[in-house]
């Protein structure tokens, strides 16, 4: 009998080595945790299992992985594996050039159905489209990707302009967290509350004449976020605003 050896292509050796470090009992913690039930925004999503630093080992193993496979990985209903091919689309990114950059950039956007989560959107966003947007002073990309109806296209509006922020540019977070004040998803409370936090360690006064201006209609959680490194006093006089 003849022997056949068959080459395992690199997107099913990838998979095979993410299944390998499967925990059962972390996937139903992950399941809890990332609102997985019926009418919850990680409805049916199917975990593994694994860390997220496994996860990041194991893409660094598979950069090579040509990009119609990590295409086809972010289409996974198998959330680890989408985390992976957004790892490896942000390294792929980060080492191109101005052409692959734009490239990738298209195909995220084009992606955005199955990123679908808030770790998803939070380790890719401010990396792909933040950066691309900065590089090429499209803040209209941004303008437009907040009045979608999709909650993570929102968020991922929201997390690009980290990007800005660490460039010392606040005015584009300022300007979309004014027009996300009336957004009615907690984690879209949580990611402009973040970013009006980070921004305020950048441009505190700026952040604080935002506060005086909106504080007392803010989402609470969104408010508490923003206001997360201010002094006592200074937390308690803008909790205290929500009531005025």
């Amino acid at each position: 009998m003849t022997s056949v050896t068959i080459k395992l292509t690199k997107l099913v050796e990838l998979k095979a080595e993410l299944k390998k470090h499967a925990n059962p009992q972390r996937a139903l913690v992950s399941k809890s945790f990332f609102k997985t039930g019926k009418g919850e925004y990680g409805e049916g999503d199917v975990f593994l299992g694994l860390s997220v630093p496994d996860q990041r080992k194991i893409a660094k193993e598979y950069k090579a992985l040509p990009l119609s496979d990590v295409q086809k990985l972010l289409k996974s209903k198998i959330h680890e594996e989408r985390f992976v091919a957004l790892v490896l689309l942000v390294m792929r990114y980060q080492s191109g050039d101005e052409s692959a950059k734009k490239d990738i950039f298209e195909r995220y956007l084009s992606m955005s159905k199955w990123i679908n989560n808030w770790d998803l959107v939070d380790t890719s966003a401010p990396q792909i489209v933040g950066d691309y947007c900065w590089r090429t002073e499209d803040r209209q990309a941004l303008k437009n990707l907040i009045k979608s109806s999709d909650l993570w296209e929102r968020r991922i509006g929201v997390l690009a302009t980290l990007t800005f922020i660490r460039q010392g540019d606040v005015k584009l977070t300022l300007e979309l967290a004014e027009k996300l004040l009336n957004d009615r998803h907690d984690l879209i409370h949580k990611a402009v509350g973040w970013m009006l936090r980070e921004a305020g360690s950048r441009s505190p006064q700026e952040v604080k004449k935002f506060l005086n201006r909106h504080a007392a209609r803010m989402p609470r959680t969104m408010l508490r976020y923003a206001i997360e490194k201010f002094s006592p006093d200074e937390r308690h006089r803008y909790l205290q605003a929500k009531f005025e």
